[in-house]
């Protein structure tokens, strides 16, 4: 730690580095430097290169257009760390360079993870016999849903064919992982995003090495192999079976197989990750009431896990007093934490968010073996590093931002959540007794509001849902997960081996009823979800800095956050609804009405529907009747009237172009409009092929136009469709001539439900 010379010393070499506007404001530039100074007196600038990363790795991911030379970034980004470190004795100028080779590097991360997991990716729908080893199997309410890697697809070359395909299939009890099957299959290129802006589900596939989904079409028959698998999905495929195995004996403990309760189908989801037998219901039920984090394999469990086997193993080496005496046992205590956790992430399938949620516990643990903080924001900042260096995509998915925001914001306001209300000094076994209890429940609540509001902005963003009262439900159920759940996982597993785990599964079964009672009850409460409009990316971005600069920095300069935060919870406020929605395919569309609510136009995919449904802010249902009211529909097309009196007219039969294109504002449709169609506005097969998704505002100068892609924009996991002519203009115009719309945005992502 550098002592108060030191301290002084980086005060005055920032002063004279300041640029003169700041030095005519002395007050400003007095508080800047001060702030600056004590930041770097107390080495808070560390976590400051992980941002810097990450700012990198974003920008590869929304700017890039095309396969960067993986020596530039890298080459550019040491050739700046070297002149930081020539620089070293200077104020300023180290700091800016490093953070410059940061953001180099966090490029060149990026693009080194997209080559590396570059595999082909499907642009028809193919039906075609399938041959594969399964890798991966989850059963589901209805079937299962396999991840095969594929040997053979029709007469596909072996370079021309996905990697690996995602299907589902009805029949899930003769297969098993591992199983060699052929097959006749139906697949899909991997569905882009649902709207501009919206959850892009081809991008998270092309990372998971998935080239294509759909559907077993008919019996999957299991032969003998024409060639031994490699030892990676035999390791893959045994692991799976390990916890396929195990998710079925939880289940069966807590209902029986021929009727899972949904306790044992939850309780299973907590130990292995597998989640496919959670019915729909329960699932909404656990988000109502804010808890939905539990059933996913995250930081909790890490957390939890890690927590138990620590304290067990720090427990039992306390009982041998040659032990506690002469050996270091709370570090023996991390290391045993540390192979369980790992051993734990491993069995519950390393999903992403349970790996990045696996390197942020070791980090806290190892942190114990050199004798530092567990939980300081140095640890998390190097996390972050590990897991952008070997994830960069993860930056981009709720998980990443939720998790690393809620432990920032909590090791920000770790003293504020660990003060006492009431320290009884003095006081005999039941005041002291008294005085534990309430603050665990003081820090139970003061944790849970501070992680609600740190992810808050990253939520609603990508789920467009508040749950108001999951400051309640985490409050009445965490105590469960802490105290019963997590602990009977961690015996269950123990007991597993010897086959003495079936009480256990019964007896967490009950803790985890009690939870599902609870969010019931809480899911009762009026308006206990509530749908927002989407907001941009804009808006996102403002929050994230306000988080990043109310947290990271010691001094008095985390105020500078304030600005930033309003400013984007007023833009988020405020989002620009749309007034046409229309589906990539173009089979259906929603149209603002007279009432200022959507109306369905056609048939859109029920998970494109819902997506629509929550950008707009509208709670209603998918199924909702009333969705279809104020359209005039027959088997030739649909018709509606939005904003201003604009037409919309969706056709689904050619002998519908005459008279749509002749009367229709905008025409959509999956068919190739004529030639000489008059529509002021088509969006035909050949449109939608290049642009994907698409929505409209209409306003007095004219409609506005959002695309979730670009036409030739050279993107690795959305290979470009080959188009006999170029897109249809989206301008008014007298007749059919071809131009290019206005540019809309790269689809960010949205976590699949």
């Amino acid at each position: 730690m550098a002592g108060p010379g030191a301290g002084t010393g980086v005060v005055a070499r920032s002063v004279r580095a300041l640029p003169a506007p700041v030095m005519r404001l002395p007050a400003l530039g007095g508080w800047v430097s001060a702030g600056l100074g004590r930041e770097a007196a107390q080495r808070r600038l560390f976590p400051w290169l992980a941002v810097a990363f990450g700012a990198g790795a974003l920008l590869f991911f929304t700017a890039a257009d095309g396969a960067p030379v993986l020596a530039a970034p890298f080459g550019a980004g040491l050739v700046l760390a070297a002149g930081a470190v020539a620089l070293r004795a200077r104020a300023v100028a180290p700091a800016l360079l490093l953070a410059a080779a940061f953001v180099l590097l966090g490029f060149g991360a990026a693009a080194w993870r997209v080559a590396s997991v570059a595999a082909p990716v499907l642009t028809r729908t193919v039906i075609a016999p399938l041959d594969g080893f399964v890798e991966a199997l989850e059963e589901r309410e209805e079937g299962a849903r396999l991840v095969i890697r594929v040997i053979r697809l029709g007469e596909m070359a072996a370079s021309e064919h996905p990697a690996r395909v995602r299907v589902s299939y009805r029949r899930a009890d003769v297969l098993k992982p591992g199983d060699f099957i052929e097959a006749k299959a139906r697949l899909l290129p991997p569905p882009e995003p649902a709207r501009p802006g919206g959850y892009d589900f081809s991008r998270d596939a092309y990372f998971r090495g998935i080239g294509a989904v759909g559907s077993l079409l008919g019996p999957a028959a299991v032969k003998a192999p024409p060639e031994p698998a490699p030892w990676s999905l035999r390791a893959a495929a045994a692991l799976d079976a390990a916890r396929n195995g195990l998710t079925r004996r939880i289940a069966e403990s807590n209902g029986g197989q021929a009727g899972i309760s949904q306790a044992g189908a939850v309780a299973a989801a907590l130990v292995t990750g597998k989640r496919g037998l959670i019915d729909q219901d329960t699932n909404d039920t656990l988000r109502a009431a804010g808890i939905y984090h539990v059933v996913s394999i995250s930081g909790l469990h890490m957390v939890l896990a890690a927590g138990v086997v620590f304290w067990l193993a720090r427990a039992l080496l306390a009982l041998v007093p040659g032990l506690a005496l002469a050996w270091p046992i709370k570090k023996i205590a991390a290391g045993f934490a540390m192979v369980g956790v790992t051993a734990y992430c491993a069995f519950s399938g390393w999903d992403l968010a349970a790996e990045r949620s696996l390197v942020m516990t070791l980090v806290m643990l190892g942190a114990i073996l050199v004798d530092r903080p567990a939980l300081s924001l140095r640890n998390l900042a190097l996390a972050a590093l590990l897991s952008l260096a070997r994830e960069p995509e993860g930056l981009l998915g709720p998980s990443f931002q939720m998790s690393f925001g809620a432990v920032a914001g909590l090791v920000a306001c770790a003293r504020l959540i660990e003060g006492r209300l009431w320290n009884p000094e003095g006081g005999g076994a039941i005041t002291r007794a008294l005085a534990w209890c309430l603050a665990t429940v003081v820090g139970t609540l003061a944790t849970t509001l501070v992680a609600q509001i740190a992810t808050a902005p990253f939520a609603t963003y990508h789920f467009q849902t508040v749950q108001p009262f999951g400051l309640v439900g985490n409050a009445l159920t965490l105590p469960l997960v802490s105290l019963v759940v997590m602990p009977a996982a961690v015996l269950g597993i123990l007991a597993h081996p010897f086959a003495l785990d079936r009480p256990v599964w019964w007896a967490m079964g009950l803790a985890v009823r009690g939870m599902l009672d609870i969010s019931a009850w809480i899911q009762g409460f009026d308006r206990a979800t509530i749908v927002l409009p989407a907001f941009g990316p804009g808006a996102l971005g403002l929050m994230t800095v306000a988080l990043l600069l109310l947290v990271l920095p010691a001094s008095g300069l985390r105020w500078l956050g304030l600005a930033p935060g309003l400013l984007g919870l007023a833009l988020a406020a405020n989002p620009e609804r749309r007034d046409l929605y229309v589906d990539r395919e173009g089979g259906g569309a929603a149209l603002r009405g007279a009432d200022g609510r959507l109306v369905v136009l056609g048939r859109p995919p029920a998970f494109v529907l819902e997506q629509w449904l929550k950008a707009d802010g509208d709670g209603r249902s998918r199924d909702d009747p009333d969705l279809t009211a104020g359209a005039r529909c027959d088997k030739l097309g649909c018709v509606g009237y939005g904003p201003g009196g604009a037409s919309v007219a969706l056709v689904r039969d050619k002998r519908a172009f005459p008279e749509d294109c002749a009367r229709a504002t905008v025409l959509v449709t999956r068919l190739a409009a004529p030639p000489g169609c008059a529509a002021p506005h088509v969006l035909d097969k050949t449109f939608l092929a290049a642009h994907g998704a698409t929505t409209l505002r209409f306003t007095p100068a004219g409609p506005v136009i959002e695309t979730a892609k670009r036409p030739g924009e050279a993107r690795p996991w959305r290979p470009a469709p080959v188009v006999a002519t170029p897109p249809a203009a989206l301008v008014p115009r007298p007749a059919p001539a071809p131009a290019q719309p206005p540019d809309g945005e790269e689809g960010e992502v949205q976590a699949e439900p």
